[in-house]
Order: C-alpha cells, then structure tokens, then sequence
C-alpha cells in the first residue's frame, strides 16, 4: 500500500487549473463509482475514470497526468451520463489529457501520435483527410504493415480519397488553430 505524505503531494494549483479549464465543481464528486461502472474501457484503464477525479480533487499532479487512461478514454461521455451530481467526467478528462500533452506527459505515445496526425489534418484542410492521416500516422510510427489489408476493401467503396476534399470554412478552421497557439504560447 502506498503511503502518501499530503502535505507535499497537493498540488492545489493543479485542483484549481482542472477546475478552470474544464469549468466543473471537482468538489461535487463523492466517489459514488458510477463514472467507472459505466466506462467501456476501464478494463484497460492503469486508474479507473473514479479514482482519476480522486487524484484530481486530492492535486496529485504527476499521478494524474501521467496515468495510461487519459489518453485510452474514448470521450464517449458514459462516465458524464451516470453522474448523480452532473459533473462532465468527459471534459474533466479530457482537460487533463490537453494538460498532460502541454507538459510532456505523454504514457501512450501511438495514441499521441494519433492525435498530433489528426490535428494536423484538420489544420491543414478544414478537415481530416483520411488517407493522409492514415499516411502521416504510419509515416511517424513505422507501423507499415498494421491494418494494410483494410485497404484494398475500402478504396473500391470510395471510403478512402486520393486527395482532400474542398470544404467551405477552412479559413475559419484555420483561424481557429492559430487562436488557440497565440492563447496557448505553442
């Protein structure tokens, strides 16, 4: 069993930073359970969605942050739905996974990688374009033969495009990206 002085660990700048972003009341969870009862991913979870309000409420920065089920949590908002005291869990979490990304914490490197693909896409084209998001993914992880065989099945059914579709708004998508670097320092 663990043994944790408190008087070091808090971090209460941590508790008020996660309560800011996210803009939920982290004293309203009782640690009822139900946000980990309904999670589909807590069996691959290192601390369940439940114990993950816990270290936030407790300022266990480190623990947090670098804790696996960040960046596993699927954003499905189970864990939001069964609240009794309608905290957004979802939000709560995902804060922390922006805070973890910011700070360089970062337990699932192929999810991050992911993640990085993905915006990057949007940024570049207003959306994601698959196939180049797939291609940068593969390109940055050297996984070349993971999933090779979906290939060939979804090209004939035109689910994957050559080239990125032309969208209305991608200025504004754009915009959106460069708010968020000025506002972040990033």
């Amino acid at each position: 069993m663990e043994t944790i002085d408190m008087r070091k660990a808090y971090d209460p700048a941590f508790v008020a930073q996660v309560q800011a972003e996210s803009g939920q009341n982290l004293s309203l969870c009782y640690q009822c359970g139900n946000c980990t009862a309904g999670c589909p991913y807590t069996f691959v979870y290192d601390i369940p969605v439940s114990q993950m309000m816990r270290l936030v409420q407790t300022g266990r920065r480190e623990k947090a942050l670098s804790a696996r089920s960040l960046w596993l949590c699927a954003s499905c908002e189970s864990c939001t739905t069964r609240c009794p005291n309608e905290i957004d869990v979802a939000r709560v979490m995902d804060v922390m996974r922006h805070m973890a990304r910011r700070e360089g914490y970062v337990s699932e490197p192929a999810v991050k990688t992911f993640w990085d693909c993905f915006l990057d896409s949007m940024r570049r084209h207003g959306r994601v374009f698959e196939l180049g998001l797939v291609a940068a993914f593969v390109a940055r992880t050297g996984r070349f033969w993971t999933d090779m065989d979906l290939g060939p099945r979804m090209l004939p059914k035109g689910k994957l495009s050559f080239l990125p579709h032309g969208i209305q708004g991608k200025d504004e998508v754009r915009k959106i990206f460069e708010r968020f670097a000025a506002r972040s320092g990033s």
